[in-house]
């Protein structure tokens, strides 16, 4: 089995179980749905593996160890670079990317749009169903979650001559755009 084949199968097991706050649904499907985009941009194997495992160590018994050992060093330093400091409040947390955005290396941007732009989505299939009452199942409230989206979406393309930038951060640079809209 190759490194991308185990990194699915890997995601898929360590997720088992969780499920998605605002669909449902298995959380794997995000993870899955991020590494898929990557994948379609045309980015590196690295960038594919680290897509699946993103959420691991943050959410699941997965250490960066683990990662280290069985992708290499580089997966596990595009996997950093995403994950979240969970003793920080929310917003710690949420400054903390929209600061560090704007001078990650590329892979970690498009790792982070990738995850924004699944997370994003999910977001306005809720709303499409549920209305603003999807609002009360964030930490971060509509206001919050807009200044989160528009920030990520203006940072990521610090640094990035037009040619380097993959067709997805434009795709969730307009979504944000028409979703966030009236606020």
């Amino acid at each position: 089995m190759e490194k991308v084949e185990r990194a699915e199968a890997l995601a898929k097991k360590v997720h088992e179980g969780q499920i998605r706050k605002l669909s449902g649904e298995p959380y794997v499907v995000h993870p899955i749905s991020v590494a898929h985009t990557l994948k379609e941009a045309g980015l590196s194997d690295d960038v594919v593996i680290a897509g699946y495992l993103h959420d691991a160590v943050e959410d699941t018994e997965l250490e960066f160890d683990d990662i280290v050992r069985d992708f290499g060093v580089r997966v596990a330093e595009i996997v950093r670079g995403n994950t979240e400091d969970k003793s920080k409040t929310w917003i710690e947390r949420k400054q903390h990317t929209v600061d560090y955005i704007k001078d990650a290396p590329f892979e970690v941007k498009a790792l982070i749009v990738a995850d924004k732009l699944d997370n994003l989505r999910s977001v306005m299939e809720s709303f499409d169903a549920d209305g603003d009452a999807i609002w009360e199942k964030f930490k971060g409230d509509k206001a919050k979650q807009t200044w989160y989206y528009r920030s990520v979406a203006q940072n990521a393309f610090v640094g990035l001559d037009d040619v380097e930038v993959p067709a997805f951060f434009y795709t969730y640079k307009k979504m944000v755009e028409d979703f966030f809209e009236d606020v």
